[in-house]
């Protein structure tokens, strides 16, 4: 019989510290004492710690775009004008095709 192996997936982003830090966290939640629901720890932030906040996730979201090279993209850019001229050519045929039929009526 065949042998089965699994497959091994990189761990890019590793998510492994993010998974035992939550474990953590449960283990401590469990530990304490449960607290009254009528008493709400709200954090009030002000704005520009939430916009330094803000700022702070789209550059760590920017880091981790692939930009694609000059090469690619006058390719892409290529393909894109080449797939336009064709429909624009395909739903003129089509219009023709139709104002032709409707001419006969």
């Amino acid at each position: 019989m065949a042998e089965v192996r699994k497959k091994v997936v990189e761990d890019k982003y590793n998510t492994k510290s993010i998974k035992t830090s939550e474990k953590k966290k449960k283990v401590v939640k469990k530990e304490q004492p449960k607290e009254k629901k009528t008493e709400k720890k709200v954090e009030k932030k002000g704005l520009l710690t939430k916009f330094k906040y803000f700022c702070h996730g789209v550059k760590s979201e920017f880091e981790k775009v692939h930009w694609p090279s000059k090469e690619n993209m006058v390719k892409y850019s290529i393909a894109t004008i080449v797939f336009v001229i064709f429909c624009a050519l395909f739903f003129y045929a089509i219009d023709v095709v139709f104002a032709f039929i409707r001419s006969l009526f």
